[in-house]
């Protein structure tokens, strides 16, 4: 097992010292989903919903999200992304439920990863759904979320060998 980074020698958290670890190229993609109502998928599909296109507002909430991410994580270190970017994919799991796969993906030029912003940017997308279609539907599930792939810096790289949904 590797080493816990995020505590000092007395055992109370810190933040990781980035210092003097090497600039390069990280990306990370994380995922999650939110399992909804027929009548909540075809309101979506037909942009049904007073409160707008529930898809595009998750869309910004997953950006919004990735760049605020230091702000929810306590120990997680600003950063400046060079890109973000969200996709979505219906599954129909049954006659009456539908599953919204979402697929978030962060890049950066910097001396640490973007995990921690992907799985923010996943996550903040399926709960904007969730708060968008909560009137119509209060049984939704949201989940798995995960880390997918990351790329860069001195750990290398990491690709999920089984994935706990589709995407």
């Amino acid at each position: 097992m590797k080493e816990l980074t995020h505590f000092n020698e007395e055992g109370r958290a810190r933040m990781v010292d980035i210092s003097d670890k090497e600039t390069s190229h990280r990306t990370a993609a994380a995922v999650s989903g939110i399992t909804v109502s027929k009548e909540v998928f075809l309101k979506i599909k037909d942009n049904g919903f007073k409160k707008g296109d529930v898809l595009a507002v998750a869309q910004i909430a997953g950006i919004m999200a990735a760049k605020k991410t230091s702000d929810w994580i306590p120990m997680c270190h600003p950063l400046s992304l060079t890109g973000v970017d969200l996709s979505f994919h219906w599954d129909e799991e049954s006659e009456d439920s539908y599953k919204l796969n979402i697929k978030a993906e962060v890049k950066t030029k910097g001396n640490t990863g973007v995990e921690m912003e992907a799985l923010t940017a996943a996550s903040a997308a399926a709960l904007t759904v969730y708060d968008m279609c909560k009137a119509a539907d209060k049984g939704m599930v949201i989940g798995p979320t995960y880390l997918l792939t990351k790329t860069g810096g001195k750990n290398g790289d990491f690709e999920r060998s089984s994935r706990p949904g589709k995407i």
